[in-house]
């Protein structure tokens, strides 16, 4: 498996997924994610048109991820997923988590106009999530 990181502005970035992300790659993936927070970004894409396959290992760090960036106010969006990599999301409710898109460009244009929507607001305003 392969990571690669595009950073989009100062809070987030694109992690690109390549190969399948399964019981041997996930620990792999997770510490790059998590890197990302450390690193301050709190909106990540992930890209995931080249992943082949995926299992239970892989949503874990999926899941995982969507609630360690709820918890310091951040998203995931899931960004053109194959077939057989969506039909996991679909079976699994992903959608319901976090919102997946037909290609990374559309996630990236979706955040990046929900982020400066956010610091637009007045410091007192909440964003609606």
């Amino acid at each position: 498996m392969g990571v690669e990181v595009t950073v989009i502005s100062s809070d987030a970035a694109i992690i690109t997924v390549c190969g399948e992300l399964d019981a041997d790659t996930g620990l792999a993936l997770q510490h790059q994610l998590a890197g990302q927070v450390v690193h301050g970004r709190r909106h990540l894409v992930l890209d995931l048109a080249d992943v082949p396959f995926m299992d239970s290992s892989g949503l874990r760090v999926i899941v995982r991820t969507v609630n360690d960036m709820r918890n310091v106010d951040g998203s995931v969006s899931l960004a053109a997923p194959t077939p057989v990599v969506r039909r996991v999301l679909d079976l699994t409710g992903m959608g319901m988590s976090c919102q997946i898109f037909d290609t990374a460009d559309a996630a990236c244009e979706a955040l990046l106009g929900r982020t400066s929507a956010v610091s637009d607001r007045p410091a007192h305003a909440t964003a609606d999530r």
